[in-house]
């Protein structure tokens, strides 16, 4: 087996995504040397139901690990790591051998939204949102098992773990059943004890599952990987794994984004992640989003948006182009697009940040027989900054914003997101920084003796700053008050359509 680049040790960071699975290969000076990915399938059983087959997610991992040791021509030493990060929320059940009870449910489910909006209508998504600092949505772990305990609870009575993703993985390479403190925080952890808030449990009627729920373990769950870990992967038996920090902290950390209270970072990818680093633990305002501790005295407010590139992807697949047209697009346009708005709102689940709202649905206005594609590609990608910037006011920005995800390879689209946002944005130089963010966390959890504070000060060197220019971010700033005023009155005819 060929391990990697010569000249010391090399680390390898998974991602097990939404929509696709990638492992990125970082040599001794933490520079990305190698990327290997897969697809990853979402199916459709019914509407509003979104599933994923845990066997096939696993053997994804196994193939885009494989592909990364052995397609590397340089000969070395194996990985003197595997560190794993991926989607959060949603439940994969699992048996006591870490294997699949039943297809897992995804965080873009929305089979338990009717739990969820009688949850908001009686206070307990209030409540537990001022305990935990986490507003729980349709496919969060808490309605997803009192569902399954209301409809299907034999499915419950023959799982052992109520898993998230990267866990999952975590045991079926190791067997090692644990999680960590950043996919435990929505919505039962204990932001100060660092563990299970027996109150929350019983708020939400899961008191008897409780079991379910897998240790936390702090920093992260660490392990060796099994004989079983070994063949799926093609490393060594024995070989260091970590588990976490799932994606949105992942991506924050592998982007630099530095514990500075106000400072945040923002995440363009198939979710809309706004993110600040807190100082203080007050969950206050409308419930929405999490609360992720970082460290001492350190938390990242979240505000996942449920829907970014996705919205994109649909808008592009309806006007008939591609990814490749959007750069054009937007540079033959002006900020407004010619009276064209959009309400970016596009899951089945409906919205999850800066606001709960089941029954948000997008919405295209303004719309007339001189409508031009270019309009309407620039009003959904408007629409899904302001989307942005309402997640970061609502999450307390004040600093800079490291920003990364797909959405960023256009480079018109970010000078937008600048311009909308009214700041400055900050682009890593590292590709994959989910996967580098893992690593970083899984280096610090095992204590390998690499120093990464080097790393940070090689990396800082080769970050790109994109500013907002005077013109369009002002106006910009008229048109996001005019989106402000869109939902709201949004907001008043979705809750007339629920009663």
């Amino acid at each position: 087996m060929n391990g990697g680049t010569a000249g010391g040790p090399t680390y390898v960071g998974v991602d097990v995504g939404t929509s696709v699975i990638k492992a990125a290969l970082f040599d001794a000076s933490g520079e990305q040397r190698a990327l290997r990915s897969a697809p990853a399938r979402v199916v459709n059983p019914r509407e509003g139901w979104f599933e994923q087959d845990t066997d096939e997610v696993l053997a994804a991992v196994g193939q885009v690990v494989r592909a990364l040791v052995d397609g590397e021509s340089a000969p070395g030493e194996p990985p003197a790591l595997l560190a794993l990060t991926g989607q959060g929320d949603g439940v994969w059940l699992l048996d006591g051998e870490g294997r699949a009870v039943r297809p897992a449910v995804s965080w873009l489910d929305a089979r338990a939204a009717g739990i969820a909006d009688g949850w908001r209508a009686d206070g307990t998504i209030e409540a537990v949102f001022r305990r935990t600092g986490g507003a729980m949505f349709p496919g969060c772990p808490a309605p997803v098992l009192a569902w399954f305990d209301r409809h299907e609870p034999d499915v419950l009575d023959r799982s052992v773990t109520a898993a998230y993703c990267k866990d999952m993985v975590m045991q079926r390479l190791t067997g090692v059943r644990a999680t960590d403190t950043s996919d435990s925080s929505l919505p039962f952890l204990d932001p100060v004890t660092r563990d299970y808030a027996p109150d929350v449990l019983d708020r939400c009627g899961l008191t008897h599952r409780a079991g379910l729920l897998a240790p936390v373990a702090e920093p992260l769950p660490t392990g060796t990987l099994t004989g079983e870990g070994a063949a799926l992967t093609g490393l060594p038996e024995g070989t260091p794994v970590s588990a976490g920090p799932f994606d949105l902290p992942a991506c924050a950390l592998g982007s630099g984004l530095a514990a500075t209270p106000g400072d945040g970072h923002l995440i363009v990818g198939t979710t809309l992640a706004c993110q600040v680093a807190v100082a203080e633990l007050r969950p206050g305002g409308e419930p929405a989003g999490l609360t992720i501790p970082l460290g001492p005295d350190r938390w990242l407010r979240s505000m996942p948006a449920m829907v970014g590139t996705a919205a994109l992807d649909w808008t592009l697949k309806l006007v008939g182009r591609t990814h490749g047209d959007v750069d054009p697009l937007l540079a033959t346009g002006e900020p407004g697009a010619h009276g064209v708005r959009c309400l970016p709102y596009f899951s089945p689940a409906g919205e999850r940040a800066p606001f709960v709202e089941s029954g948000a649905r997008a919405r295209l206005d303004g719309l007339t027989v001189q409508t031009s594609t270019a309009d309407v590609v620039r009003a959904v990608c408007e629409g899904i900054a302001f989307a942005a910037r309402h997640c970061f006011e609502a999450a307390g920005l004040s600093g800079e914003v490291a920003v990364c995800g797909g959405g960023i390879r256009s480079r018109e689209w970010l000078r937008l997101f600048a311009d909308a946002l009214g700041r400055p944005v900050r682009v890593s130089a590292c590709p994959e920084v989910g996967a580098y963010g893992a690593v970083l966390a899984g280096i610090a959890a095992t204590g390998l003796p690499v120093d990464t504070d080097a790393w940070a000060r090689d990396r800082a060197a080769d970050t790109t700053v994109v500013n907002p220019g005077e013109g369009p971010a002002k106006r910009y700033a008229e048109e996001y008050e005019r989106y402000r005023a869109a939902v709201d009155r949004a907001r008043t005819e979705w809750k007339e359509r629920q009663v």
